[in-house]
């Protein structure tokens, strides 16, 4: 494991039976001190090893690595996207956000949508809210739950336990099959989301990116917060670890996104393809020809 992977590790929950989301602090920096420059230095770094890294991936062709990232309004998801894959080769990288759900999406299972989005094997996949959108806002808001169709029956007070063990089963599935899991909740404060939310409407080039329905949700924080530790305990695996990264200081937050990606690219053991020798002869004669124009 290198120096810049670990950074992340104090954050990785694999085994959530004792996890509580009270236990991590928004505010944590690790005893950091960054200013912007060294902030900006050192993800310069995170992001020149993650995209050596995955260079290898896109050219051994054999495993593929699934990020996932989960927050309330203003956490910073996109932005850390942003910063982190910024020196990504985009041919080895699929982003997809996952709204509120099409008609045509309402008329199949609750994993449909996002399976269709999975990673290739060579390439990094970047799930902007998930699957896991199930078992939080529809939790929170069980009148969308009603919208999908499902038989009576099976709509139980044992729903959510349900969803989790799909879903854990699921990401083992996806794990036998190559697909690193890496999944991020980005854990903002209460009174920084505000201050967010307050630039956002201060500042006209930022108005776009609020609503009214952010506020509203807002008022649901607690439901929200107990949502989010009930699925965390009881998805946290080893195949499919969840980190919860403080995310008040947004350069602290990239930096142990960024380190949690090399992490789990460090973990596959990846190199360029090896090239046996009738290749190699054929690249001698290919050479050959080239001189001899």
């Amino acid at each position: 494991m290198s120096k810049a992977a670990k950074l992340s590790r104090p954050y990785r929950v694999e085994n959530g039976r004792k996890f509580r989301l009270k236990d991590v602090d928004p505010g944590d920096t690790a005893g950091m001190k960054l200013d912007k420059s060294k902030a900006a230095d050192a993800l310069e770094k995170g992001v020149k090893l993650l995209a050596d890294l995955q260079d290898k991936l896109y050219a051994q062709d054999k495993r593929a690595l699934l990020l996932v990232f989960q927050a309330m309004d203003a956490a910073g998801k996109d932005g850390t996207i942003k910063h982190v894959m910024s020196g990504v080769n985009p041919q080895g990288c699929q982003v997809f956000s996952f709204k509120a759900p099409s008609a045509e999406e309402l008329d199949h299972d609750f994993l449909w949508r996002t399976m269709k989005c999975l990673p290739e094997r060579g390439r990094i996949g970047i799930f902007n809210r998930s699957y896991y959108e199930e078992v939080l806002v529809v939790r929170v808001h069980q009148e969308i739950l009603r919208a999908q169709k499902l038989p009576p029956s099976l709509v139980t007070k044992k729903i959510w336990k349900e969803r989790y063990e799909d879903i854990s089963s699921f990401e083992r599935y996806l794990s036998r099959n190559g697909v690193a899991i890496v999944k991020f909740f980005l854990h903002v404060s209460h009174a920084e989301q505000r201050k967010r939310f307050l630039e956002r409407l201060e500042r006209p080039e930022k108005n776009w990116k609020f609503s009214l329905a952010d506020a509203q949700e807002r008022k649901r924080w607690d439901d929200y917060m107990e949502a989010y530790e009930d699925a965390i305990r009881a998805t946290a695996t080893p195949y499919a670890p969840w980190y919860v990264v403080p995310a008040d200081e947004k350069p602290f937050t990239r930096l142990v996104v960024a380190s949690a990606v090399i992490d789990a690219l460090e973990g596959m053991d990846l190199a360029y393809p090896k090239v046996d020798e009738a290749k190699k002869a054929e690249l001698e004669k290919a050479r050959q020809a080239l001189e001899a124009e």
